[in-house]
């Protein structure tokens, strides 16, 4: 209970910006839209080029290019892509304890830091990108006036007023480039012509006053205050969160954390997020399946909610239709309120939580709010296709009754929606399995994942083991959901990920005998979640992060544990492959040439870390053998036996 925790900075931050064939594609993409007013001769040519070179490269399936899309409407549907690829944050290498990032990576990072409002107040709270756009269009700049030359290329005055006009896909995504151009120039004091554009003044003088001194102060600091722990002095506290949602407070860091009052979860903060993004993910799911959904899955993380507030638990609760109820003095949750059937614009969604050990550690109270919620909502009378939950537990709890189970039992039961693993167990089940080989099919990593997380919380239950019930729940789900919160890392970072999601989806195939759908949203944008399939997560993520140089090269200066980094998102996209299916050939093959077939950083990792290079071939070899991945070279596999063979001791 006296534990001291240093906290640390997160990895320097910074544009994926854009590389090798995607590259190639946005300068043919470019020049393809120059021609329709220039040269209209040369328009037929470069169409089809470059969706030859889309479907080459995969790109068509990543960007959701459909066989009914016509020509122009799959060419905008890339172009978005590829804007949206090159603005995606991702890790310019890993932090190093006690050092601040310098020079290009400090701006970077400055710039990430700063990138969503940090507040809802103005002035200093506001977003640098959306300061910028506001004396854009309040001065009519000419962005030439700052003496970007080439970097500034296109957008006026009158376009940079629509930057969130997101019906102009193409327009909003020059615009939000050339805003992050400009702003790493601005920040880093290359140029400054920012003397009569107010908003952008603030915000400059915001991170030259309080936000650059916090970011060099905390390596720095995180030595000093790691010494002091260990001699057993005071290390001063400090707040946590993730710096790049906004939670510059978190600076410097090098502090003793403390986190927020479990208390007041969900703050109405995380309240107002969690119910937009449950209202985006019911209507995604309606615009992809033609109907309502009735049966969710959702994972719940301690750590999430920590830093959050609450978003899981508010978007639970706004999917089923209750609201938290706050005093308006303390903030605290004092309980919850039942939205009327004839208030709502949908049907209500049964949920059912599948908890981490840590959020049913650190969060009992929410554990109570959600169950009491579900339990109020099942003893409404209304009808069946407007609330599901009502239905299933009426129905559930006369078939326990039926076998002889007492009334006050079978209710109870009935209602549970709450799991997790049992008291004193974390995780989901699945890694050993997954590291050690120790499965034939995904029915076997399916079953593992029931064992494991079949305890029922809620109703005074506390890790009862309801194994059976837990199935029941999980045979319904027609989508299993988790929420991202911020960009400092991704689904190809952790093995939870993989764990939580993919065994979700794996049990759920086993149970009802289909593929649920999975969507992997994006919440580090508090004002703008995004509802994304999976799939779509997994396509971006490799793209934009795990074969981008940019990021190869940020580990690569991190030698034998950069080649560490390298060989573990090798292990969790061969994971998400083995539970959701959501892994295609050519993401394997992007991998496979960017990590083998790359002569330079093949030797790299060779150098760095052998053992990494023998898993990474391992590991991909496990995907042919397992049917997950089908190489688009003949020689790949042979390639990656041999190196296999070399790696092992004579």
């Amino acid at each position: 209970a006296s534990a001291v925790i240093i906290d640390h900075l997160t990895p320097p931050m910074t544009r994926a910006e854009t590389y090798g064939p995607l590259k190639d594609l946005e300068a043919l993409v470019d020049e393809y839209y120059e021609a329709a007013f220039l040269d209209p001769r040369r328009v037929e040519y470069l169409r089809k080029e470059i969706l030859d070179l889309t479907r080459a490269t995969g790109l068509d399936l990543d960007c959701g290019i459909d066989k009914k899309d016509g020509e122009d409407t799959a060419l905008q549907k890339l172009d978005n892509y590829l804007c949206e690829l090159k603005e995606m944050q991702i890790r310019d290498g890993l932090h190093i304890f006690g050092l601040s990032p310098t020079g290009p990576q400090k701006t970077d990072l400055l710039v990430a830091l700063t990138r969503v409002a940090r507040g809802s107040g103005e002035g200093g709270d506001q977003s640098l990108q959306r300061a910028m756009a506001q004396d854009f269009a309040m001065t009519g700049f000419d962005p030439l006036d700052c003496g970007l030359g080439d970097t500034w290329n296109g957008p006026q005055p009158d376009i940079l007023k629509s930057v969130d006009h997101e019906s102009n896909w193409r327009t909003q995504g020059d615009t939000v480039e050339r805003l992050e151009l400009l702003a790493v120039e601005l920040v880093s004091g290359a140029i400054d012509c920012a003397a009569d554009w107010p908003a952008t003044r603030t915000v400059l003088d915001e991170i030259n006053s309080s936000i650059k001194p916090n970011l060099e102060a905390s390596g720095p600091q995180e030595i000093t205050n790691i010494l002091k722990s260990l001699a057993g002095k005071f290390v001063e506290p400090g707040s946590s969160g993730a710096p790049t949602r906004g939670r510059v407070d978190t600076l410097p860091t090098g502090r003793n954390f403390y986190s927020i009052d479990s208390r007041a979860v969900p703050t109405q903060a995380a309240w107002y997020l969690g119910e937009k993004s449950a209202e985006l993910l019911v209507e995604r799911h309606r615009q992809d399946h033609g109907q309502w959904p009735q049966h969710f899955g959702l994972s719940a993380w301690g750590t999430s909610n920590m830093r959050t507030g609450g978003d899981d638990i508010a978007q639970a609760l706004a999917l089923i239709g209750a609201k938290p109820k706050w005093d308006m003095a303390s903030g605290r949750v004092t309980g919850f309120e039942v939205t009327p059937q004839a208030k709502m614009v949908r049907p209500r969604v049964d949920v059912t939580l599948r908890i981490s050990g840590f959020f049913r550690d650190a969060f009992p109270a929410q554990i109570d709010l959600f169950d009491s919620a579900v339990r109020a909502i099942g003893a409404l009378d209304e009808e069946e296709k407007f609330n599901p939950i009502a239905a299933r537990i009426k129905e559930e709890t006369a078939e326990l009754i039926k076998s002889g189970v007492d009334e006050k039992t079978a209710n109870e039961r009935a209602g549970y929606r709450i799991f997790g693993s049992k008291p004193g167990a974390y995780g989901a089940g699945l890694q050993a399995l997954i590291d050690e080989k120790g499965w034939n099919t995904s029915d076997d990593l399916a079953r593992a994942y029931l064992v494991w997380g079949g305890y029922a919380y809620g109703a005074g239950a506390e890790g009862k083991p309801e194994a059976e019930t837990f199935a029941k729940r999980l045979k319904r789900v027609e989508a299993v959901i988790h929420n991202q919160d911020n960009r400092e890392h991704d689904l190809l970072d952790s093995d939870d990920y993989y764990q939580f999601e993919g065994g979700m989806t794996a049990a759920v195939e086993h149970l009802s005998g289909s593929r649920p759908a999975i969507y992997h949203n994006d919440h580090s944008r508090p004002d703008r979640p995004v509802i994304r399939a999976l799939d779509e997560e997994i396509g971006r993520v490799v793209r934009a992060r795990v074969v981008n140089p940019k990021w190869i090269n940020g580990v690569r200066r991190h030698g034998y544990k950069g080649a560490s980094e390298i060989a573990a998102t090798v292990d969790y996209l061969f994971a998400f492959a083995a539970t959701t299916g959501a892994v295609r050939d050519h993401h394997f093959d992007a991998v496979y040439d960017a990590f083998i077939g790359d002569e330079d950083v093949r030797n790299f990792i060779a150098e760095a870390n052998p053992h990494a290079l023998v898993e990474i071939a391992d590991k991909l070899l496990e995907a042919t053998e397992r049917n997950l991945w089908s190489p688009k070279s003949n020689s790949a596999k042979f390639k990656l036996e041999e190196l296999k063979t070399q790696g092992q001791p004579s």
